[in-house]
């Protein structure tokens, strides 16, 4: 939540220089306030776990979210029941007409497939071009981060040599950074995926920023200039337990996984894993919803007409 200030304190200006969101006396009196319109489509198997996650992390904040959950019509769901699926998700011609304030793409198990294999890659497609006139802000996260890149700039992923699965140290690049803000020199987030990002190619658009990165996990966090896209190549809003799950999924199936790095105490399976990024997910969260809060238009319809 943005904070009230007298027009005229001295430490106004030195908050609004930290990207502080700061509401002066005579805004705050003239402000129409409504409930904020966020969208996330879902493509994990595990619907309900990715639901709990990102819904905890969303609801760190006293802004009332309106939350509208979205399916592709282009892939069967076979992981959880169509009755959960009919009851809850809308899909994409259901809402074409209609705007959003923020919009989450989550990850998805298909790395390993070159984008344009994925049976739903045409619709995400439409969906990622209609998000450029119907959402205020963007959030792509993991694969769904991978594919916002190379669809909206071209940017390809590359294949690791071995699976990156762990929690990592990172640093931010940018301390007064409206998504970055208030996060510690050195933070920690999971990471499990088989494909990376390259900071360089990034760096190489113009219209990007490179806002965290970390020595083992490389990119981290990216945005656009004007935050109206924010990439996460990470998971902070895992559960302290989805590492192990995935671990021992990967086990059974006969791969051979790694021991998640920096995340068992003692590298022990058999130990309850360390949580050290609880407070860096509802941070970062919390920072992207109070971005779209301050920028957000009011009145779609007028915003429309003067973009």
């Amino acid at each position: 939540m943005p904070i009230k200030v007298a027009d005229n304190l001295p430490a106004k200006q030195i908050l609004e220089s930290e990207n502080v969101y700061v509401m002066s006396e005579s805004r705050a009196a003239h402000q129409d306030i409504r409930p904020l319109r966020l969208m996330i489509l879902n493509l994990m198997p595990t619907k309900i776990d990715t639901e709990t996650q990102l819904m905890r992390q969303l609801s760190n904040t006293a802004l009332q979210l309106d939350i509208v959950l979205l399916q592709t019509a282009t892939h069967e769901q076979t992981h959880t029941d169509r009755r959960h699926m009919a009851q809850f998700y809308r899909t994409f011609d259901e809402i074409k007409d209609e705007y959003f304030d923020g919009f989450i793409i989550t990850g998805a198990p298909v790395e390993h497939i070159e984008f344009a294999d994925v049976d739903y890659w045409d619709e995400l497609c439409t969906i990622m071009d209609w998000s450029k006139t119907h959402v205020f802000s963007t959030l792509h996260i993991c694969w769904g981060a991978q594919a916002g890149l190379y669809y909206h700039y071209g940017i390809q992923k590359k294949i690791l040599p071995q699976k990156l699965s762990g929690v990592y140290p990172h640093q931010r690049l940018q301390a007064f950074h409206p998504l970055t803000r208030g996060l510690d020199d050195t933070f920690y987030i999971p990471h499990s995926r088989n494909t990376t990002v390259s900071v360089s190619d990034v760096n190489a658009v113009p219209e990007l920023e490179t806002l965290a990165i970390s020595h083992k996990a490389g990119l981290a966090i990216a945005a656009r200039k004007d935050g109206r896209q924010v990439f996460f190549t990470g998971h902070c809003e895992y559960d302290r337990d989805t590492l192990m799950k995935e671990y021992l999924r990967d086990q059974a199936r006969g791969l051979e996984p790694a021991i998640p790095e920096n995340y068992f105490p003692d590298d022990n399976p058999g130990m309850t894993p360390v949580m050290r990024w609880r407070s860096t997910g509802y941070l970062l969260f919390t920072n992207w919803v109070n971005f779209i809060y301050e920028g957000t238009p009011y009145d779609w319809s007028t915003w429309i007409a003067e973009n």
